[in-house]
């Protein structure tokens, strides 16, 4: 686009005039402040806009929304042009805001805010569906947006006007813009002393309504930041949420957590005790639900989105038992270790007893694809075992006593249900047998009377012999040195 020739000041001549003498055609006022919206995209021109040129604009919005609000008493009235004028005014003020501190702190100060939100609100509460009404909806969420950006001033401004109303009403729009934008507004305004106020009683709903709106639109990248950059550092309010959604959601909560903990940055101390937080939550959560996973052994039960938690709680402590940052604290947490080699036999024994998804097959003949919630299932809870064993005693011993170490070398054979079964039944018996000689001393007997797949060990590297009447686990190539 050409760059505009009319000069500032001819523009707010005209503006000006309009709004003395009323607006008598609303095409012209949508021209007029076009011309304005076309020069603020030119940094000098929003450097050198007036308060006065903002209050005209905003008696503009305010006759628009006087017109809207008006049409449930006079139906008869068309809306197109008032609803172009709002998109009009909203676009304009939108562009004034672009990285010009003078011009956000004026539009605060004049009430612009106050009124913009009213407007918005009124949107998002219309039956009205035409293009022109969701355009002014989107341009108005996106004003609010700008006029935020790095002023804090804004920010608070627009927080004690808009939430939670505002927020509750456009995170469950259809329009994915308006959701998208939405979430835009609020992760600029949140700061850590309102994410935790979210976990009243009354305020819960937004945070809510985030995580549904991220579950239909798991692309959506301002809902993304801004669970794991603000709900997910505050254990109080993830453990309030938990408790109120539903399986779907809870799934993809999960899912977030799991993104979270996977990256590679380096924590800090007060990350590092938040996530530990989430972590014991996360462990009482599994040890309570676990069980669910067995109702998928009974034909015809269908209803995996229980399941489904499972498998994500039971991700997630293994992502951050593979965490040194993490791992002693779940390597304490009352009654897990128990809990997953328990759930781990019931599983096991299901599918011996009939043929079901827990059954080991070859060939996929219980039909499973790589999506079903189960697969996997085996394989993950071994991998938990062993990293809760690593390098630590106590855990090794408990191991043995739960009788867990033939059940893991029991479920050593190859399992298309659970790829790398093998591979983390070999890392498990690793930990558990580090240093401990009880341990080993078992799956050397075990072995020596065939109750142990003596090839398990040989893929461990390790061989069971015979010396001075007693039986010792030994390395292979230590022993052939």
């Amino acid at each position: 686009m050409d760059a505009p020739m009319d000069t500032l000041s001819e523009v707010i001549a005209e503006l000006s005039k309009r709004a003395a003498e009323g607006i008598e055609s609303v095409p012209d006022a949508v021209r007029a402040v076009h011309r304005l919206t076309e020069l603020f995209r030119e940094r000098e021109y929003r450097e050198n806009a007036e308060e006065g040129v903002f209050i005209v604009i905003l008696k503009f919005l305010t006759s628009a929304s006087c017109k809207v609000q008006s049409f449930n008493v006079e139906p008869s009235i068309s809306l197109e042009s008032w609803f172009q004028l709002l998109a009009e005014c909203f676009r304009c003020l939108r562009n004034s805001c672009v990285q010009c501190t003078r011009n956000q702190s004026t539009l605060r100060n004049i009430g612009v805010i106050e009124e913009s939100v009213y407007v918005i609100k009124t949107l998002s509460s219309t039956n009205n569906v035409k293009d022109s009404c969701l355009a002014a909806f989107r341009c108005g969420l996106q004003f609010l947006g700008n006029i935020a950006a790095g002023n804090r001033d804004s920010q608070n401004s627009i927080w004690k006007c808009a939430f939670p109303e505002l927020f509750l009403n456009c995170l469950t729009h259809e329009d994915e813009k308006v959701v998208s934008y939405c979430a835009m507004v609020l992760f600029t305004c949140i700061n850590r002393e309102n994410v935790e106020d979210l976990q009243e009683t009354s305020k819960l709903k937004v945070a809510l309504n985030v995580i549904s709106a991220y579950k239909k639109q798991p692309d959506a990248e301002w809902l993304y930041l801004i669970v794991t950059n603000h709900f997910l550092k505050c254990p109080d309010l993830v453990k309030a949420m938990y408790a109120q959604l539903i399986n779907q959601e809870r799934i993809a909560m999960l899912e977030l957590l799991i993104a979270t903990i996977s990256e590679k940055d380096p924590l800090s101390e007060e990350e590092s005790n938040t996530l530990q937080r989430i972590a014991e939550f996360i462990s009482v959560c599994f040890q309570d639900q676990c069980k669910a996973v067995l109702k998928l052994a009974s034909p015809g039960d269908n209803d995996e989105e229980e399941s489904m938690v499972v498998i994500r709680l039971l991700d997630v402590l293994c992502e951050m038992t593979s965490n040194n940052d993490h791992l002693a604290c779940l390597q304490s947490c009352p009654g897990l270790l128990e809990t997953v080699v328990d759930i781990l036999h019931m599983t096991h024994l299901a599918g011996k007893q009939s043929k079901n998804i827990f059954t080991a097959t070859h060939t996929m003949t219980m039909g499973l694809d790589a999506t079903h919630a189960v697969v996997g299932f085996k394989a993950h809870l071994i991998r938990l075992i062993g990293n809760l064993c690593y390098e630590n005693k106590e855990n090794q011993d408990k191991i043995y006593q739960l009788e867990g170490i033939p059940l893991i070398l029991d479920n050593c054979s190859i399992d298309d249900n659970n790829p790398f079964l093998n591979q983390w039944a070999v890392f498990a018996i690793r930990n558990i047998t580090e240093h401990n000689e009880r341990n080993q001393e078992l799956i050397a007997k075990l072995e020596h009377y065939g109750l142990a797949d003596s090839s398990v060990l040989e893929n461990m590297g390790l061989h069971v012999e015979e010396r001075d009447g007693k039986l010792v686990l030994k390395s292979l190539k230590k022993s052939s040195t």
